[in-house]
């Protein structure tokens, strides 16, 4: 097989994988856009537990034990795919100082794939969503795994780590004890809100709604940030590929000028020779 053909097979496999990954772009593009909507509407139903909270605390505040020293578990949302560059690393490595001494829950098979032996093994771990649709099964699973860690250890503090498409290295938010940045000094109305439930049953409830919406919002924030990730990685490999791809198609050309230079002098060797 001679070289220019060679150089026109690998021109054809190059624009092959460049038609690959330019369709996964433009999938993680109309997952970014689709995930907007799932976001707006989840951060206005926190926002409005949050509200919710704050009134309620200002006439029924409760107070922290602070004197038993409660362990802690991190759940980290990784991702369930790759082509999102360095999303994983960056999560373990900002979890690394502390993964001795606190519990930690997975989310994502390629983040588990990246965790190290060396740390402790996860005391559980989770699928992660590839679309926002699947964002309300991983989060049941993962309330299953929470109660089943509070029946067998009893009360526990929990944070989130996650990436946020507005910061450059990943995000710590607490979770239970729920509420620690919502109570005001002054309440914002005079009088203490209507209950039909005893307080303590109604703040058990606003508990248990708070951590679902608020997991849900981690999920699709994470999701965004992992998709924004992964159309920056794709449209670096589509260029470089480009690139590469252009140069071919200049060697290409020279080595196919050199093939007919060479077939011309054979014709005219033979022609003499005739």
């Amino acid at each position: 097989m001679s070289q220019s053909r060679r150089l026109r097979q690998h021109i054809a496999q190059m624009e092959d994988i460049r038609g690959i990954l330019n369709s996964m772009k433009n999938l993680a593009f109309i997952e970014t856009h689709k995930l907007l909507r799932f976001q707006s509407v989840q951060n206005q139903a926190v926002k409005a537990i949050e509200d919710a909270a704050m009134d309620f605390l200002s006439f029924h505040p409760y107070l922290l034990d602070t004197d038993v020293k409660a362990p802690h578990i991190v759940i980290l949302i990784g991702s369930e795919r790759g082509f999102c560059g360095d999303f994983n690393d960056s999560l373990i490595n900002e979890i690394a100082p502390a993964a001795y001494s606190e519990d930690i829950i997975l989310i994502g098979s390629r983040l588990a794939n990246r965790w190290s032996d060396v740390y402790p093994e996860p005391v559980a771990t989770l699928e992660g969503a590839n679309v926002a649709e699947e964002v309300p099964a991983i989060v049941n699973r993962l309330l299953g795994a929470i109660t089943s860690l509070q029946e067998t250890r009893g009360f526990f503090e929990l944070s989130a780590v996650y990436h946020d498409n507005t910061l450059s290295r990943p995000t710590h938010q607490p979770l239970l004890p729920p509420f620690q940045q919502t109570v005001q000094e002054r309440p914002r109305f005079a009088f203490p809100p209507l209950l039909n439930l005893d307080p303590a049953d109604f703040f058990a409830d606003m508990v248990e709604h708070y951590l679902f919406a608020v997991l849900h919002k981690l999920c699709y924030t994470s999701l965004m940030a992992e998709n924004h990730r992964r159309l920056q990685h794709l449209d670096g490999a589509v260029l470089h590929l480009d690139n590469e791809t252009a140069k071919l198609h200049r060697k290409f050309q020279m080595r196919r000028q050199e093939e007919i230079t060479e077939e011309i002098e054979v014709i005219l060797l033979n022609a003499e020779n005739l």
